[in-house]
């Protein structure tokens, strides 16, 4: 068994790439392996900007010799089949056999395979890795390069180290010959390094300033810059991000401390952070109070004679230069205020079919007001609201997000503030896109509620009144994360309101901005606008939408998707609170042996009604014509009166004495059917739970002592009557069909 170290080394590879490219490196390996019958066990994949490295433990030397076995034609065939089968087989008529095949002679041919030195195997799966890797920017060079032919890579190929123990694996891929040579750093070390064997790669290197591990290479970055930060009496910002692409950018990372101008602090810290992020790589660092400090921490490649005084300098003039353009940015803008600013968002066009940004803004306006004058948000005051919604868009046109778009709604806070702002609106603006994903902060403050519900409700009306929805994988505009940030707003929240009601507050807002002027309040006018409110949309659409990101949402958290749809199923539901609510105690329930006794009990009931095509009482009210109680009232507080009217038309029904078990049951059912239907109406779905916990022992004894499918016909079409009442009360809570078990 011997170790197997593959380098390919080019000119720098951007740090974002290397990542994948070691995924890539490993996989291509592996098909190579498999395909030539090598089984490929413990594999390392380092990366450096200039180099990719893999180590192979354990390779056989060879692989074993194999027999195989091909069927050919029957005994009797043409001659030219047969001579056609030898030669695919590179065998002669002589070496074949003849079997019997379901009672005929069939030709066998016996193909004998020797094994092959892994080595050449080897030294044919370079090259084919090479030529297959796959990278998502890569380029030719050379004379080679005006042939389309020629061979593609992230950056130029300038070597391969390809060692099997301590024997070279002898292959080319595109001039470049492999050897056991390789080179150390760029400027800390000159000349070759001759590489031994795959265990003292890693060793010859380091001391050639060259940490192949790029792991390694993160944790040295990591402690080294929380090291000078602490040297400096500061505590490093960290950013696990930015860790990682330092590691790509250097082979030797020294990371080290320099200060800026302290003027430059009058400037947001997230722009300060994300102008040394973005444009140098640098981190920053903040003082013992938390407070954003006029320092940064740049990761050299060098280990300079000066102790990085020249190179710390150097980095100081550039971030000065970026920090100076920031903070012009920061004045520049502050000229005008938030609203003047806004009205350049009349230039920007937020959908071919939706009009600009500023239509969007005048209709999140006016629904951010409607929430807080409808009472769904409380304790907000409605002109704040509308106040933050017509400004939160407005630092889109301003110089500083222009230049960082990352800082949208943010700069709107602090400019805000800046002219004055009540601090209700500046954090409105600021926060208004929260949540943007799931384990983003949710926004708590009522006016911020307030807006960002509007922002999220507008954009998913909007798009799907033009028939822009999601299909499939596709979702061009983010509707199921916009359905995300509104399920958990009103979760987080608490809110109380209707999602048809307010997806259609939300689409009339968009049909009256299409006319040319304001409602006069004409009766037909406002039908008109009705009709232009897709019902659809209002009633299956969007509210459907959300009813399935909710579903997707908690059983992501853990909640059974039977007991979602057993709620879900119940329709007519659209309180979002309510419904999670009644998920909640309805798994809560079934996590109980009365639970789990209830519903087998529902399903036996079911089953009977099924095979007997019985619909109850209910079921025979609706086919004679005559009322149905049931069907008169929605109201959730008169369900008692309903269920007591069912219960003295079956009392009525009754020509002969029950038995025990019998009136046991219907007593029960008279009990349990209106403390169900007041608790729910109360809300207070664990007491409807409890009431239905009440019918699992009478049901047991109804099925355990009655007869249902008795002789007499008034008997069994009542008992089937008492099976199906059964059935209604427990489906006022769920319906239990849907649950599994």
């Amino acid at each position: 068994m011997s170790d197997f170290l593959l380098e390919l080394r080019s000119e720098e590879i951007p740090a974002r790439m290397q990542a994948g490219a070691r995924s890539e490196l490993e996989k291509l390996f592996r098909r190579e392996m498999e395909a030539a019958g090598v089984e490929a066990g413990e594999i390392t994949v380092w990366s450096t900007p200039r180099r990719l490295a893999l180590i192979a433990r354990g390779l056989p030397q060879a692989t074993e010799a194999v027999s195989e076995e091909a069927k050919g034609p029957p005994e009797g065939a043409p001659d030219q089949a047969i001579e056609g089968f030898c030669r695919k087989n590179g065998v002669n008529r002589e070496q074949l056999e003849l079997r019997d095949v379901k009672g005929r002679n069939t030709y066998f041919a016996v193909i004998e395979k020797p094994g092959k030195a892994t080595k050449d195997l080897l030294a044919e799966a370079i090259p084919a890795i090479v030529r297959d890797f796959s990278w998502p920017k890569s380029m030719r060079w050379g004379a080679a390069s005006i042939s389309t032919e020629s061979l593609r890579w992230v950056r130029p190929l300038s070597g391969i180290v390809a060692l099997l123990g301590d024997d070279v694996v002898d292959c080319e891929v595109h001039g470049v010959t492999s050897g056991a040579v390789t080179l150390g750093h760029r400027f800390h070390h000159s000349g070759d390094i001759t590489i031994g064997n795959a265990d003292d790669y890693a060793m010859k290197l380091r001391a050639g300033h060259v940490i192949v591990d790029h792991a390694d290479r993160q944790d040295l970055i990591r402690t080294g810059a929380a090291k000078v930060a602490s040297e400096a009496g500061l505590k490093l910002v960290e950013d696990e991000g930015l860790v990682i692409e330092n590691a790509g950018l250097t082979e030797w990372p020294v990371p080290l401390l320099g200060r800026f101008e302290e003027d430059f602090l009058e400037v947001p810290p997230e722009v300060i952070q994300l102008t040394a992020r973005v444009n140098q790589k640098y981190f920053v660092c903040e003082d013992a109070a938390g407070k954003l400090a006029n320092a940064f921490i740049c990761t050299a490649n060098i280990e300079a004679e000066d102790g990085g005084a020249r190179v710390v300098d150097g980095n100081r003039k550039v971030l000065a230069a970026r920090l100076s353009d920031a903070r012009f940015f920061w004045d520049v803008d502050r000229k005008k205020t938030l609203a003047e600013h806004a009205k350049g968002l009349e230039r920007i066009t937020f959908h071919e079919k939706l009009g600009t940004v500023a239509d969007k803004v005048d209709r999140v306006a006016k629904l951010a007001r409607w929430l807080v004058e409808e009472g769904i948000v409380k304790a907000a005051d409605p002109d704040m609201a509308e106040q933050a919604a017509r400004l939160a868009k407005a630092d889109l046109v301003t110089e500083m997000v222009g230049e960082f778009p990352e800082l949208q709604g943010l700069m709107g806070g602090y400019y805000a503030r800046a002219e004055g702002l009540p601090d209700a609106v500046a954090d409105a603006i600021r926060d208004h896109y929260k949540p943007v994903g799931q384990g983003d902060e949710v926004p708590t403050a009522p006016v911020t509620v307030a807006v960002s519900l509007a922002d999220k409700l507008d954009t998913l009306a909007g798009f799907f009144s033009v028939d822009e929805k999601p299909t499939g994988s596709k979702d061009p505009f983010a509707l199921r994360r916009a359905a995300l940030g509104v399920i958990q707003l009103i979760l987080r929240n608490g809110l109380r309101l209707s999602v048809r009601d307010t997806s259609y507050a939300a689409c009339m807002m968009r049909v009256s901005q299409a006319k040319p002027s304001e409602p006069s309040g004409d009766s037909k006018e406002f039908e008109q606008l009705d009709l232009e409110c897709d019902p659809s949309f209002v009633h299956e659409g969007l509210p459907d939408f959300l009813a399935d990101r909710l579903k997707v949402q908690q059983r992501e958290a853990g909640v059974r998707h039977d007991l979602i749809d057993a709620v879900f199923a119940l329709g007519g539901e659209d309180d979002l609170v309510r419904l999670l609510s009644r998920v909640k105690a309805l798994q809560s329930f079934m996590d109980t042996e009365d639970g789990a006794n209830l519903l087998a009990g529902y399903k036996r009931a079911a089953n009977i009604l099924k095979k007997e095509d019985w619909h109850g009482a209910e079921g025979e009210i609706a086919r004679t014509g005559e009322e149905d109680p049931l069907a008169l009232v929605d109201d959730p507080d008169t369900k008692a009166v309903v269920d007591a009217k069912m219960a003295e038309r079956h009392a009525k029904a009754l020509s002969y004495t029950p038995e025990p078990a019998e009136k046991a049951l219907m007593d029960a059912l008279a009990t349990s059917q209106p403390a169900a239907a007041q608790a729910i109406a109360a809300e207070d779905f664990s007491g409807a739970m409890a009431a239905l916990a009440s019918l699992r022992a009478p049901i047991d004894r109804f099925f355990d002592e009655v007869t249902v499918n008795a002789d007499e016909e008034n008997k069994r079409a009542h008992r089937l009557d008492l099976l199906a009442a059964f059935r209604a009360a427990v489906h006022k809570v769920a319906d239990f069909s849907r649950i599994e078990g």
